[in-house]
C-alpha cells in the first residue's frame, strides 16, 4: 500500500510575525505554476488533461464559482467544459450525462457541482468513476485519505489548507487543532489530513452539538473553522499566537457595498487578526487554494490515464 505523501510549492514562507495574513492567492499561484508545467508535459504526449465541471440549476454562487473553475483550467491549457442543466432536471438525467462522461477518454476529471436541486440524490456524486473523481467525493476516495493511501483524490479545500500551512512552515506534529465543522466535503476529510504520519496532529472535531465549542477553541494550536457560520469564531475563543484558518464564505447584507453584500467567513477577522500568529483572509486565502487543488487533482488524473495507456 502506497503512503500518502503531501506535496508542496518547493519555496516556503519566511518566518512569520503576529497577525500574519496567509496569502492564499500567492500560494495557489505556486501550485498552478507547477500545474502548468505538467500540463505543457503531457501535451507533448498528445495528452490535454480535460475536466468537465456539471451544474444543475442556476444558483448564482455555485455559477460564479463554476467560471472559476473554468477560466483556471484554460488559463493552465486544459480542455474545460461546463454542462448546464436545468434545474428541472431528473436525476436519470444528470446519471446519463455522468455516464456519458465516465465513458469519454478526453475526460479525466469530472465535477458536479453542489448543491444540487432537492429532486437529485447529493449521493448521485456516487456515479461517477473514482479514477475521475477530482472533488474526492466517491466512497472509494474517501476510503483511500482515511487509510492514508495516495492513490486517490484528496478533497480539494482540506488539499488547500494542508498546503497553506506547511508553506507558512505551521508545526503540526503533536499541535491541538480544532475543526470546527463536520462536513463530508471539508471537516470530515479536514481531521483526516491532520491526523496522518507525518503530519501527526491531535485532532478534535466540533459542531452543531458540542456543547462549549469555545472552551476546545481556546485549547487550540490550530483553529480550522469550516462550519458556514458568519462571525462564529471570536476573539475570546483563540489563544493568542494561534494559527487561525478560515474556510467560511458567508454572504452578509451590505447597503454600501455595489451588490448590496459582502463577502466574510466564519472568523471575527479584525478581532481575531490581534490575537493570531497567522490567520486566513476571506476571501482571498481558502478559495484560491481549493481551486489550484482542483487543477491538480485534473493533472493527476490525466497523467494515471497516461500510465494506463501506456501499459
Amino acid at each position: 500500500m502506497r503512503r500518502a505523501r503531501w506535496t508542496l510549492p518547493a519555496e516556503v514562507g519566511a518566518p512569520v510575525a503576529r497577525g500574519t495574513l496567509m496569502d492564499g492567492r500567492a500560494v495557489a499561484a505556486k501550485v498552478r505554476e507547477r500545474v502548468a508545467e505538467g500540463v505543457r508535459a503531457l501535451r507533448k504526449q498528445g495528452i490535454v488533461p480535460g475536466l468537465s465541471v456539471v451544474l444543475v440549476g442556476d444558483d448564482p454562487a455555485s455559477a460564479a464559482y463554476v467560471r472559476s473553475k473554468a477560466r483556471a483550467s484554460e488559463e493552465l491549457g486544459m480542455q474545460g467544459e461546463t454542462i448546464r442543466m436545468p434545474g428541472t432536471t431528473a436525476e436519470s438525467e444528470l446519471i446519463a450525462v455522468i455516464d456519458r462522461l465516465n465513458a469519454d477518454p478526453s475526460v479525466h476529471g469530472i465535477l458536479v457541482q453542489m448543491p444540487l436541486p432537492k429532486q437529485i440524490d447529493p449521493d448521485v456524486v456516487r456515479r461517477v468513476n473514482p479514477s475521475k473523481d477530482v472533488d474526492g467525493f466517491h466512497p472509494v476516495n474517501v476510503g483511500k485519505l482515511l487509510i492514508g493511501d495516495s492513490g486517490g483524490f484528496v478533497p480539494c479545500t482540506p488539499a488547500g489548507v494542508m498546503v497553506l500551512l506547511r508553506e507558512y512552515k505551521v508545526q503540526t506534529s503533536g499541535a491541538n487543532c480544532v475543526v470546527i465543522g463536520r462536513s463530508n466535503i471539508v471537516g470530515k476529510p479536514m481531521a483526516a489530513l491532520l491526523i496522518q504520519q507525518g503530519t501527526d496532529a491531535t485532532v478534535t472535531v466540533c459542531h452543531s452539538r458540542t456543547r462549549d465549542i469555545a472552551s476546545h477553541a481556546r485549547h487550540a494550536d490550530i483553529i480550522i473553522a469550516a462550519a458556514g457560520r458568519a462571525g462564529l469564531v471570536t476573539a475570546d475563543m483563540v489563544s493568542p499566537g494561534a494559527v487561525v484558518v478560515d474556510v467560511g464564505m458567508n454572504r452578509v447584507s451590505d447597503a454600501s457595498h455595489p451588490k448590496g453584500y459582502r463577502l466574510v467567513g466564519d472568523v471575527d477577522f479584525e478581532s481575531v487578526r490581534e490575537i493570531a500568529s497567522l490567520i486566513t483572509p476571506v476571501p482571498g486565502g481558502v478559495g484560491p487554494m481549493t481551486i489550484a487543488m482542483l487543477m491538480e487533482n485534473t493533472l493527476t488524473a490525466a497523467r494515471r490515464f497516461a500510465e494506463r495507456r501506456a501499459a
